[in-house]
């Protein structure tokens, strides 16, 4: 537990061990944004301290040094050790949680299959490497993209690990499919719970609001009944959350860094301290849940308790979802195929083809 000191009240007593938070890609302004709700005990609680592996290409490092000098002038008390470098045994070495932030960015007129190739290389590599080095329960959330794929080749290529311990973000998505609801119903977000992003983090994802309430001081109401407008909410309201980063990348001329950290900082900590019995959206490896293929890294709706998740099960599909949900799953196993002939260096027909 986090307590006062009572011979010096502007400090604490920890508890618990450090974890040890490796940040790939730490150079980049999602991890700038994110380390603030890590350093303040927002992601894995106010009684957790922190040694940050901070982890970068060697051209990086300049700036990932003027990084750790703010972090050491913010003074944060969680704080207790920062390690920059380029060398990944050194940044995988023992972590507790992994947030794999760094990928391969597509290029001007770069193909698909040449985009899969570059990140297959380079989260094999990542992969072995947390196998050999990190925790054996390491906790890992895949942010690059596409992340549901990157998310599958690092998980394979670290045999030791438990599966389930690899994920990739969609909260983002789910963040802003909530603030979308709560603005529309003149809520605040949190009151707007269970909405839910099926499948894969890109521009087949399928929000959905079917078992979505808002909880209000007279109870609980569905969402659709409130919103009465499914035209709306099989069209717009998708349409506008599928298209959300691109429309900031529009606006901004630069990604959702702020938003983003913020996504990855509530899902690390559903994961670590639990959900407290709300549905969150993460992208895990399937059971076989919903008719999808088991082994997927594909969004489902969860409960996180005790450091673990489980799929929500039981929940009612209609048609229109039912269609949404296999779309988002094709693009999934076509991805995922192409990675794999990549993995393992098969590149026959089948991955060709899909391409």
């Amino acid at each position: 537990c986090r307590r006062s000191n009572p011979q010096h009240p502007n400090t604490t007593t920890m508890s618990l061990p450090p974890f040890r938070v490796c940040i790939t890609g730490a150079a980049g302004q999602i991890a700038y944004s994110l380390l603030p709700h890590i350093c303040l005990g927002r992601t894995f609680g106010e009684d957790r301290p922190i040694i940050l592996h901070l982890l970068d290409i060697d051209r990086a490092q300049q700036a990932l040094n003027g990084v750790k000098m703010e972090l050491e002038d913010c003074g944060f008390d969680l704080l207790q050790e920062v390690v920059v470098t380029s060398d990944a045994n050194v940044a995988f070495k023992g972590i507790d949680v992994c947030i794999m932030l760094g990928a391969f960015p597509r290029g001007p007129g770069m193909e698909r299959k040449d985009l899969l190739a570059k990140n297959c290389a380079i989260f094999k590599a990542q992969g072995r490497l947390l196998d050999e080095v990190a925790s054996k329960n390491v906790k890992v959330v895949v942010v690059g993209n596409p992340a549901n794929t990157n998310c599958w080749v690092a998980q394979q290529s670290a045999p030791s690990i438990p599966k389930e311990n690899f994920t990739a973000l969609t909260r983002l998505d789910a963040n802003r499919a909530q603030s979308q609801i709560a603005m529309r119903l003149r809520v605040s977000p949190s009151a707007v719970q269970g909405c839910t992003i099926w499948g894969n983090h890109s521009s087949t994802q399928y929000p959905s609001v079917n078992h979505a309430v808002v909880k209000q001081a007279g109870g609980e109401k569905k969402v659709v009944d409130l919103v009465q407008d499914a035209a709306w909410l099989h069209g717009g309201y998708i349409t506008t959350v599928q298209q959300r980063g691109a429309a900031i990348i529009n606006a901004r001329k630069l990604s959702s860094a702020m938003s983003a950290a913020k996504a990855i900082s509530d899902h690390m900590q559903d994961f670590v301290l639990g959900s407290g019995g709300r549905v969150v959206s993460m992208a895990v490896p399937s059971d076989g849940s919903y008719g999808v293929e088991k082994g997927l890294i594909y969004s489902f709706p969860v409960v996180c308790a005790g450091g673990k998740y489980t799929i929500v099960p039981g929940l009612a599909i209609d048609s229109f979802s039912d269609k949404m949900m296999k779309e988002t799953m094709k693009e999934l196993q076509e991805e995922r195929d192409a990675a794999k002939a990549f993995l393992f260096g098969e590149m026959g027909q089948i991955a060709r083809s899909k391409l």
